[in-house]
């Protein structure tokens, strides 16, 4: 019965889909190429927005049920006990569900633009929502905003797929259902457009900006009519930036470097432990329990824990020890600092717990929520221990997270204007610019990419600030090698080596053993050309004396721009490749730098 009731409601929903679907292809006919992109960031960006709106609610809800829980019925340890619910319940999703696949974080949007021509599969429209859902709603400690991004993205991605778009439209979409994500997610689209220029793109032009804020403007509107205040992370910032102020906040910028290379290296740690365990419910039980202890003993780790934020920027922190072991301490301001600092220190092994054991979720949350305890440690230690009373501890709370922001994910555009988005005004931008920029300088230094995309950085799988050598990366060279080579043995006679010559137009011989096609060595036909000329040395040569050994030998396995050093290296245009110790054929350099040129052509998006 109900499964008849259920089935005309989808197929009534397909229809209409399908129905847009048509329309939207006669719009594309009917309009420019320009228009129907103006057209499409819109859709985009409302399809993001409805993506938020949904994580965002569903999270909130939660929460606000769990607190219920605790303070009107008093059940024990209910805080503890949803995020081991929602993590196996993740676990079993995308075991079940989605063929053990599901892929984290914001680098693999950067790998699709970088290696995959912008596609994202069609399930990243759906995958990322329910599993972060259930791991974050439920009171997984970590952020919905990556979940988010790649939800945009793929959104994105999915629709210029659709449409037969090309690749820089394609790119472009994925770009704009980032910005949106963001925007919708903050109410911020100045941060939205910075966020997928400042991480995802590579290229861009004026031009390109114009989509991507149409997709960012539109997030944040539906978000803003949608959502309430409760639900969207905002501040009433009223107080003003003090100058005398700005070595505190030297510091501040300096110990955000700091931590946020600390949290970038332990969480790496963390998965990489849970990486190397087989078990996939063992690992989900054990980070689960692990993560539930975690929060029994710090309740502000559940969640994305942007509540917590609040209480600690509007002036009444004393509630963060609210359901906690140290309750009764309320009135202790060095009880509350310990506390907070503690928190603050094992933030990033409850991400990693929520994480590594099978959860969804991203580090975006965590690292404003860690900036935000760092800023209120720094200012309340300032105030108490009598150095200055009059700092100011909401400023450094919200500061504190442009800090984190920016040392983690080397984004401190993103991270100056975020903060000021959501503050409602421009007081702080000076200690903001401040903070930011030396937090980034510290991690810039020590960390050279930015630790969500580091390993695939490090591979050469994503683009990252070197352009060049990631475009060479990124290009096929297994299809540039020229398989189709007349070669000899080299117990081939010359007479042999000339009907060679005369059937090709290699100016290169490659010589053989005569059993495993192994490389012995080169013939060069312009430095044969008089021995081949004269018959009498035809006869009396033998294919030994003429062989010389290659400048330098390309494997099959490698990059293109370490083979460019290695043309550059030999100074020679045409290098033989081998596989598996084998000849399998010759690759130029000048296919490499033509592929090279089709590349920056294909990625400016413009």
């Amino acid at each position: 019965m109900t499964e008849k009731k259920v089935n005309p409601f989808f197929r009534s929903i397909a229809k209409k889909f399908k129905r847009l679907e048509r329309f939207l292809f006669v719009l594309k006919a009917m309009l420019t190429p320009r228009q129907f992109i103006y057209l499409s960031c819109v859709l985009v960006g409302v399809s993001s927005a409805l993506a938020v709106i949904v994580l965002k609610t569903f999270a909130h809800w939660v929460y606000k049920f769990a607190q219920y829980l605790d303070s009107f019925l008093h059940l024990p340890y209910s805080n503890s006990a949803f995020p081991i619910i929602g993590i196996l319940l993740t676990v079993f999703i995308v075991k079940k569900i989605l063929n053990g696949e599901l892929h984290k974080g914001t680098a693999q949007i950067m790998n699709a633009v970088a290696r995959k021509n912008g596609i994202l599969p069609r399930k990243q429209m759906y995958s990322q929502i329910i599993t972060s859902s259930f791991t974050v709603g439920m009171g997984g400690s970590a952020g919905l905003e990556s979940p988010i991004t790649i939800t945009g993205a793929a959104f994105g991605s999915n629709f210029a797929q659709n449409y037969r778009l090309s690749y820089k439209d394609r790119t472009l979409l994925l770009a704009c259902g980032v910005a949106a994500g963001i925007a919708a997610a903050f109410n911020a689209p100045i941060a939205g457009v910075l966020f997928a220029i400042e991480v995802v793109l590579v290229e861009i032009s004026i031009t390109a900006f114009i989509p991507i804020m149409i997709s960012a403007a539109t997030g944040a509107l539906i978000s803003a009519i949608v959502l309430n205040e409760d639900i969207l992370i905002n501040f009433k910032q009223g107080e003003f930036f003090d100058y005398h102020n700005i070595p505190y906040y030297i510091i501040l910028g300096l110990l955000s470097g700091l931590v946020s290379i600390n949290y970038a290296r332990t969480f790496r740690n963390i998965e990489k432990w849970f990486h190397k365990r087989q078990s996939v419910y063992k690992k989900a039980l054990f980070g689960a329990f692990m993560l539930a202890i975690l929060i029994f003993f710090f309740p502000s780790l559940f969640g994305e824990g942007y509540e917590s934020i609040k209480i600690l920027a509007n002036n009444n922190p004393e509630r963060i020890l609210d359901n906690t072991l140290l309750s009764g301490y309320k009135d202790n301001s060095w009880a509350l600092l310990a506390f907070v600092g503690l928190t603050m220190l094992v933030k990033v092994y409850a991400t990693g717990l929520t994480l590594g054991s099978g959860g969804n979720g991203g580090n975006f949350a965590p690292s404003l929520f860690v900036g935000s305890y760092l800023g209120f440690v720094i200012a309340k230690f300032l105030n108490i221990s009598g150095i200055d009373k009059d700092v100011s501890v909401s400023n450094f709370t919200l500061v504190g997270m442009a800090g984190i922001l920016s040392g983690l994910f080397h984004a401190p555009l993103t991270a100056i204007f975020l903060i000021a988005e959501i503050t409602g005004g421009y007081n702080l931008m000076v200690p903001l610019m401040i903070v930011s920029s030396i937090s980034f300088a510290i991690s810039k230094r020590f960390e050279k990419h930015s630790f969500d995309i580091k390993d695939l950085a490090d591979k050469g799988e994503v683009f990252t600030d070197n352009r060049d050598k990631n475009m060479l990366n990124s290009i096929e060279v297994s299809k540039l090698i020229t398989t189709d080579v007349k070669s000899i043995r080299e117990s081939n006679s010359l007479e042999e080596l000339v009907e060679v010559i005369k059937t090709t137009s290699q100016i290169l011989i490659p010589v053989l053993d005569d059993e495993k096609k192994q490389l012995i060595g080169l013939i060069r036909l312009n430095e044969i050309r008089p021995i081949i000329l004269s018959p009498f040395q035809v006869k009396h040569t033998s294919i030994k004396e003429i062989i010389e050994p290659p400048k330098e030998i390309i494997f099959y396995d490698e990059t293109a721009d370490t083979m460019i050093e290695k043309f550059e290296n030999s100074q020679t245009t045409l290098l033989p490749v081998l596989k598996n110790g084998k000849f399998i054929g010759f690759i130029s350099k000048y296919h490499i730098l033509e592929e090279y040129r089709k590349k920056i052509i294909s990625m400016t998006i413009e």
